[in-house]
């Protein structure tokens, strides 16, 4: 039910997105035409942040002990393994998919159902991915930056995305109700919990919040190693020689026997050329 919600209302905002007319000016960003649309759904998430989220979050650390907040990260990050090792398979990514999975089942087994993290112990590799990256693998573009209600910065196609990953997450499978949207309502305050030093600095040194996020997501998404690469450029030199002339009137270079303290006039080039 709550997926179908979910995909009703992406679906709509997707459609609005596409209505909406493109944001001008000196300092508009290209790559966020949909910005004024953008900067009202950031503010009310911000509002909703503000009055919800953080202070639960920050209950949630005062009082819940430090080992107890790490298993709870632990296990969703467990989760997120096997989705990770999935869309590696389906990003030809062998090597990541197996290191993935085996992270899943170490932690799984000898992790206690994954409240301790022995694949990192191991120095098993770490290889976060998601459908969206795997969109971007295959050449599909990102499309507009997009700001999603309470999910926050996104793109188009992360948004078709999330959609996918919702379906791909264990919780989510879980037939019992109350137990299901309990799970995820914890995964959601952990996330804000280890988020509210960011949080901080972002409200502290940032004169533009909804600026400074954006671009912070941008950044990580043109840093994605998923996406394709453009092609190099050939690189153009103007610091190597030009090469030899190889035809006939190519001037004939000074006999070796030449002494080789004979002095060099200035002029020589000029000589030599008449």
């Amino acid at each position: 039910m709550m997926m179908k919600k979910f995909s009703g209302w992406a679906i709509a905002l997707l459609a609005l997105a596409l209505m909406q007319g493109c944001a001008t000016g000196p300092n508009a960003n290209p790559a966020d035409p949909l910005e004024p649309m953008n900067r009202a759904v950031f503010n009310l998430n911000d509002k909703v942040d503000q009055a919800v989220v953080k202070p639960v979050a920050t209950v949630y650390q005062n009082t819940v002990p430090a080992l107890v907040r790490q298993g709870v990260t632990n296990v969703f990050e467990n989760f997120s393994d096997l989705w990770s090792s999935v869309n590696s398979v389906l990003q030809a990514k062998p090597e990541a998919a197996v290191n993935s999975f085996f992270r899943f089942t170490t932690n799984s087994l000898w992790g206690v159902g994954g409240l301790f993290d022995v694949a990192s112990d191991l120095k098993i590799p770490k290889s976060p991915q998601n459908f969206g990256r795997t969109l971007g693998r295959w050449g599909v573009g990102s499309g507009p930056y997009l700001v999603l209600p309470l999910f926050g910065p996104s793109s188009v196609r992360d948004t078709v995305g999330t959609l996918v990953d919702m379906q791909g997450n264990l919780v989510s499978h879980t037939d019992n109700v109350p137990a299901r949207n309990s799970a995820m309502a914890l995964r959601a305050v952990d996330v804000r919990a280890n988020l509210l030093a960011a949080g901080d600095f972002l409200e502290a040194v940032s004169l533009d919040k909804y600026s400074f996020a954006r671009d912070i997501y941008l950044q990580r998404h043109r840093s994605n190693k998923s996406e394709p690469a453009p092609a190099p450029a050939a690189e153009e030199r103007y610091d190597l020689p030009e090469p030899a002339a190889t035809d006939a009137a190519a001037p004939v270079a000074a006999p070796a026997s030449a002494p080789a303290s004979a002095p060099v006039s200035a002029s020589a080039p000029a000589a030599a050329a008449q």
